[in-house]
């Protein structure tokens, strides 16, 4: 396992994330979120690295504060937080709404994967090393 050090916002823990694609790469803040079940980057990160959520053709719904939306599931070349590094890596396109402070989510498939453990008190993430 290797510890890693989250951003805090208040009690929020925050991570940078690398996201690639045929287009390049982009850096992001995303919020942790053992609540969510999907990863969600916005579209114009999406749309800049390659991606094209516009035309996807998976959907998945989801559950926000104001009720519930059906949104894009795209595929990046990869993504890399907290030392893992995936490919072809599934995501929800979906900005969130203006003036908030993240890009998007580190959602709980991301976390699955990763075998991670969030220490809320400590700010930090224990993630299972694994090859690339």
């Amino acid at each position: 396992m290797k510890k890693y050090r989250l951003e805090s916002y208040g009690q929020l823990l925050l991570s940078r994330v690398a996201v690639g694609g045929r287009n390049g790469l982009r850096v992001v803040k995303l919020l942790i979120d053992t609540g969510s079940s999907y990863t969600i980057l916005p579209f114009d990160i999406l749309e800049a690295i390659g991606s094209e959520p516009s035309v996807a053709r998976d959907r998945v719904r989801i559950t926000t504060g104001s009720g519930y939306l059906i949104a894009p599931i795209v595929s990046v070349d990869w993504f890399n937080a907290l030392g893992c590094k995936l490919t072809d890596f599934r995501v929800v396109a979906h900005t969130l709404p203006f003036g908030t402070f993240v890009d998007g989510l580190l959602g709980i498939d991301f976390l699955v994967k990763a075998d991670a453990v969030v220490r809320i008190v400590e700010k930090t993430i224990d993630v299972l090393v694994k090859p690339s």
